[in-house]
């Protein structure tokens, strides 16, 4: 993938800010640990008893940063995040994915935009269910990267299409 004028990322790299995006946002923002896995080599489109939230990217990158977690795990990390006990899917829980989601995009958005890009963020939106599938831009560069928190998987995904 090329960004502009000598500017280029790999799948390595972009799998490297996602992780490290991942991390800061768990550690300083959920004060919970976090493992990162080796990337998937397909993406995951269909979830169970989960919810995701996802953040689009607009301007000379388009896509999403989406992060997928089973319920379960969702209501440990907004209980950690906004420090007061969370065990039902409510606002709060929306919110706090929803945030997460937010802070990822804004830290992908950091990297894109270094080299002088014009990339956009859209507002979150938060989706969950008990069977649910969500699916991406077909022509785009994608990586998902597994990690594990507190013996939970969850997925955050990247997808960017350079934009002509």
């Amino acid at each position: 993938m090329s960004l502009n004028s000598g500017v280029s990322f790999t799948e390595e790299q972009l799998a490297g800010y996602v992780i490290s995006a991942t991390q800061e946002v768990f550690s300083t923002m959920i004060m919970m640990d976090i493992v990162d896995e080796f990337p998937l080599k397909e993406p995951v489109s269909r979830f169970k008893c989960s919810i995701t939230g996802m953040v689009g990217f607009a301007g000379s990158y388009s896509g999403v940063i989406s992060i997928h977690c089973p319920v379960e795990l969702a209501l440990k990390i907004t209980s950690n995040m906004l420090g007061v006990e969370c065990d039902e899917v409510n606002e709060d829980l929306n919110d706090a994915i929803g945030e997460i989601a937010n802070m990822l995009g804004g830290s992908v958005k950091q990297v894109l935009s270094k080299g002088g890009l014009d990339v956009k963020l859209s507002i979150p939106t938060v989706i969950s269910g008990e069977d649910y599938t969500v699916n991406s831009l077909s022509d785009s560069d994608c990586v998902v990267i597994p990690f594990v928190v507190e013996g939970h998987n969850l997925l955050v995904g990247l997808t960017l299409k350079k934009e002509d």
